[in-house]
């Protein structure tokens, strides 16, 4: 089996994740007590900004190792990698 991109970062990124776990029940929080509505918006920027950024850091390393190893091999999956990675920036530019 092929190891993912993001295998020597890991760690990172699942700490990442962990802490957008946590703002995300930080939002929830804010909502039950009933936080102004600007103040609420803010938060939900910044874990969205957030996200955005453990995103780039997986296509990083979807494009620095997935797609390389496959163009360097050639054939079929270096196409299919290469489309597949256009498809995912194009759904990250839409979001």
């Amino acid at each position: 089996m092929t190891m993912p991109g993001y295998v020597d970062e890991k760690s990172a990124v699942l700490k990442r994740l962990r802490r957008i776990e946590g703002q995300v029940r930080g939002l929830q929080r804010m909502v039950e007590e009933d936080k102004y509505c600007i103040n609420i918006l803010d938060q939900v920027s910044a874990t969205t900004r957030a996200l955005q950024a453990v995103a780039l850091e997986l296509l990083n390393g979807h494009l620095a190792h997935c797609v390389v190893n496959a163009v360097a091999a050639g054939g079929k999956e270096a196409d299919d990698r290469i489309s597949e990675a256009s498809a995912a920036i194009a759904r990250m530019v839409r979001s």
